[in-house]
């Protein structure tokens, strides 16, 4: 249990001090293949997420017509999520980079805000905090209106940013002041942040050290004070209380304030991750005051503990010392052999660990399967069988640089699978193309033939439109009112016409009647189809 708290604090410390929210969650999904984007995603399989998100927007931006495809529809957010999980995957450069292309291109405001949050992220974990405050500098209050204001209204350029993004950009912003040494602007930016749930404990804690740092030391240790005696039920919490009191504790025993310190011993959880260095500074502080029956007390609970962390190897030395000054010599003698036995076996272990590390035992116990089944693989060690190559693992766990080796060898033995497995695919794919080749080698020569004659007739189809173009363009420089004639009007025309002719050519036949009514006939007509060209026409 103590070393489960002390590997997820190690983990946690560094990251939960920057909150990370990601841009795939309450996702309403429009597109199948983004949908196997989020479903990799959400088992924290980020590099599966990133090869399939990446594949589909490769894809996406070769398609014609784009607004077919499905994707458009979560576009901008898969463009975001790129460098939300390139993040997530631990590629800082690459998540850089993304995020800076979307801060160029976003029209939504709350989204380009939450990608600088994103990109200062970024730099802090990259331990930049000059960075750090320029990606928060580019967040702004209103939006460039002026560029999208005849297709946007100021609500939609707006957006509508996560309720916790203020809080988050002011608690960053703090952090990176801690690191550039303005402890007073850090001060005042947690100061405000006090009472936020969402950073609750954590703030309490930079407050701390920024206000100690910044001079202020008493009003500094009433802060850890105050965090030291926090009611919560978080497991991280509970530990980052007890590093509190573990650090003023020790604190107060170096000024020689015995008393005081007793009283941060004493907060500290039994099976807490600094459980083992309260009980021996515990005991210490009884043993500086004399009394060393008393410090037996903490001292003996520690001697009862792991042979493998120091502060109970210490108490080994620490409990004979305090039966010698009890004046039981014989019993001190004996813890004294015990300790001895104790070191001289510990020694042997450390010398097989060493050489079953050498040949590569403990490499492959890191990447034993049980690691892709369970999470907890490493921290769930100790119930499996004790091996050289393990005896020391969590010990090592518990530190954030070995954590952060320890996923950069695993993703790495993860590429090498995929790769392994990419290359027999591809033995697949060259087989799968050469059966399609023997299948459709002799079709072609049909195919060929059928698409040349389809390209005859479009290539005659696209004559006759850049006919009708050209005929167009010239009825808007010379007017022809019977080109957009009716075919009812054109069947009159032509009648008319033929009367008229066969009236010239027989003109004793044609009474004045006839000729006036033929006039007014061929008038009516010809004003119809005059009047309405323009209506036609356009």
């Amino acid at each position: 249990m103590i070393r489960r708290v002390l590997i997820s604090l190690a983990s946690c410390l560094s990251a939960l001090t920057v909150q990370a929210s990601s841009g795939l969650h309450d996702v309403e999904l429009h597109d199948l293949y983004f949908g196997e984007v989020l479903y990799y995603a959400y088992q924290d399989k980020y590099f599966e997420a990133l090869s399939k998100l990446d594949n589909e927007l490769s894809q996406y931006y070769e398609v014609d017509e784009k607004a077919l495809d499905p994707l458009h529809r979560h576009l901008s957010q898969a463009e975001f999520s790129v460098g939300d999980l390139e993040m997530q995957y631990r590629m800082n450069q690459r998540a850089g980079k993304a995020i800076q292309a979307v801060l160029g291109e976003g029209v939504d405001l709350a989204t380009r805000n939450l990608a600088a949050l994103q990109l200062a992220r970024v730099y802090y974990r990259k331990g930049e905090p000059q960075s750090v405050l320029y990606a928060l500098d580019l967040i702004r209050e209103e939006p460039e209106k002026s560029r999208y204001e005849a297709r946007y209204t100021l609500d939609v350029l707006r957006g509508k940013p996560p309720e916790s993004f203020s809080k988050e950009v002011a608690y960053l912003r703090a952090l990176a002041y801690i690191d550039t040494g303005q402890f007073s602007q850090a001060a005042e930016i947690l100061q405000t942040l006090r009472n936020e749930k969402l950073f609750e404990g954590f703030v309490l804690y930079n407050l701390g050290i920024a206000l100690t740092r910044s001079g202020q030391t008493e009003a500094g240790l009433r802060v850890f004070d105050e965090l030291g005696q926090l009611e919560t039920d978080d497991e991280t919490l509970k530990a980052l209380k007890d590093k509190v009191n573990i650090k003023l504790a020790y604190l107060y025993v170096d000024s020689g304030n015995a008393a005081s310190a007793q009283k941060y011993f004493e907060r500290v959880r039994l099976d807490g991750p600094f459980s083992n260095r309260a009980l021996l500074g515990a005991g210490w502080v009884a043993a500086s005051q004399g009394r060393y029956d008393r410090a037996l007390v903490p001292w003996s609970l520690l001697h009862k503990r792991s042979e493998i962390n120091p502060s109970v190897q210490e108490a080994m030395m620490a409990v004979p010392y305090a039966y010698g000054k009890l004046q039981a010599y014989g019993k001190s003698a004996n813890l004294y052999g015990e300790a001895m036995d104790v070191f001289a076996r510990e020694i042997g272990n450390l010398d097989a660990s060493i050489k079953s590390i050498r040949k590569g035992r403990f490499l492959k116990a890191l990447l034993d399967e049980h690691g892709d089944k369970d999470k907890n693989w490493v921290v769930n060690l100790r119930s499996l069988p004790e091996t050289p190559e393990t005896r020391y693992i969590l010990e090592l766990m518990a530190a954030n640089d070995f954590q952060e080796s320890y996923k950069n060898y695993r993703d790495l033995a993860g590429l090498r699978h995929y790769l392994v497995k990419w290359l027999d695919d591809l033995d697949v794919f060259e087989e799968l193309i050469e059966l399609r080749r023997i299948y459709q080698e002799p079709l072609l020569p049909v195919v060929e033939e059928k698409f040349r004659k389809i390209d005859a007739r479009m290539r005659l189809r696209l004559e006759q439109r850049d006919n009708l173009n050209t005929k167009i363009n010239n009825m808007l420089i010379a007017p022809r009112p019977e080109y957009l004639a009716t075919v009812d009007e054109r069947i009159a025309l032509d009648r008319l016409t033929r009367i008229k002719e066969y009236i010239a050519a027989h003109p004793e036949r044609a009474s004045s009647e006839i000729n006036s009514r033929v006039g007014r006939l061929d008038g009516v007509l010809l004003w119809r189809v005059r009047s309405e060209f323009d209506q036609r026409l356009t």
